[in-house]
């Protein structure tokens, strides 16, 4: 078992998560609930949680400043929110949970077992501070990633990465200080997440960042050189839009 805390201004909420809580999610003990900024922090201080649900707004302070005041944390996080896509992408960089309102069964489901997975982790402070840095700065190319490894996250700055190629259902990311690495996402994912003004997803296995690239060679579909020297196709129907990000 593994102990939470609510936290929502709204009692009607909490109500409602605790039921599913209770209903879907038996590995999961709500140990308390919160509705105000002040209150969840002696809450939270005072029961030592595994786990918190934590609503993004919330009066005199939202959930970004009640992190802050607790930073270093120990115990996991899922953020339950109506919040826009810019934050929601920031979430995905540092591989933080998340659950959009009302909340679906399947995602809670999911969410929670990835927290019982990650209970004992040791990291996650270190993402929730790229995270607050991340979602204070400014356009995302500036933020950085956190790159799933055997034993963690490798955070990097976004503008650090090279290219993406999809290895079967993993993807290889390409590092500008040579260093690689083999992460448990399709190329899709990645396609979705990286900011689409900086990078171009050029091949069905390749996506580069656009400020990397030194050469373009026509041909039918063309190919580009990139500045570590790699060599990378251009497929015919990605031309024209790849070629589009150049023009002034």
């Amino acid at each position: 078992m593994i102990s939470t805390i609510l936290v929502d201004d709204e009692p009607r909420n909490n109500r409602i998560l605790k039921n599913l809580l209770e209903e879907f999610c038996p590995q999961v003990a709500v140990a308390g609930e919160a509705e105000s900024f002040e209150s969840a922090i002696s809450l939270i201080k005072t029961i030592q949680p595994d786990l918190v649900f934590l609503d993004i707004e919330m009066p005199f302070g939202n959930a970004f400043d009640l992190l802050d005041k607790l930073m270093p944390v120990h115990f996991q996080v899922i953020f339950v929110t109506a919040f826009d896509n810019y934050a929601l992408k920031a979430f995905r960089y540092c591989a933080l949970d998340y659950l959009l309102k009302p909340v679906d069964i399947d995602d809670l489901k999911t969410a929670v077992q990835k927290v019982l997975e990650r209970v004992k982790e040791k990291n996650m402070d270190q993402k929730l501070d790229v995270f607050l840095k991340n979602i204070k700065g400014g356009k995302p190319v500036q933020q950085k990633i956190g790159l799933p490894t055997n034993d963690g996250l490798y955070f990097t700055s976004v503008e650090n990465i090279i290219r993406c190629e999809a290895s079967g259902s993993y993807t290889i990311i390409y590092l500008a200080d040579k260093q690689k690495f083999v992460v448990s996402k399709s190329l899709k994912e990645y396609e979705d997440l990286l900011p689409e003004e900086e990078f171009c997803r050029i091949h069905h296995s390749h996506i580069v960042n656009l400020a990397f690239v030194k050469k373009y060679f026509k041909g039918r579909g063309g190919y580009i050189e990139m500045q570590d020297n790699t060599s990378i196709e251009v497929s015919t129907r990605k031309r024209d839009e790849f070629l589009s990000k150049f023009e002034q």
